[in-house]
């Protein structure tokens, strides 16, 4: 089972991620794009990397802002592979 990270590690993934805040609770990151449309591609393409990955955000649509949650929920907080999918929201969100 995956180990929640310390406060200092989250810190110190969050430097290298484009965006986001949080603790080792969890980790958020929201973007705004052109159109609702585009917030929905987005987000359709993040769902499937997220069944790629076999691990989901959650994940709040308000018109064309978008808001990523990252946390294991069932160890009740930030693992590497919350940060593994940060970085592929990262590169899902610069191309759209």
């Amino acid at each position: 089972m995956a180990e929640v990270l310390t406060a200092e590690a989250v810190r110190d993934e969050l430097g290298g991620l484009v965006g986001w805040s949080g603790d080792p609770a969890g980790i958020t990151r929201t973007v705004e794009l052109v159109s609702f449309r585009d917030a929905i591609a987005v987000v359709d393409r993040v769902a499937a990397t997220a069944e790629e990955l076999d691990h989901h955000p959650d994940i709040d649509i308000r018109w064309r802002t978008v808001t990523f949650r990252c946390v294991t929920h069932s160890v009740g907080g930030v693992t590497i592979r919350d940060i593994r999918l940060a970085r592929r929201i990262d590169e899902i969100v610069e191309s759209a």
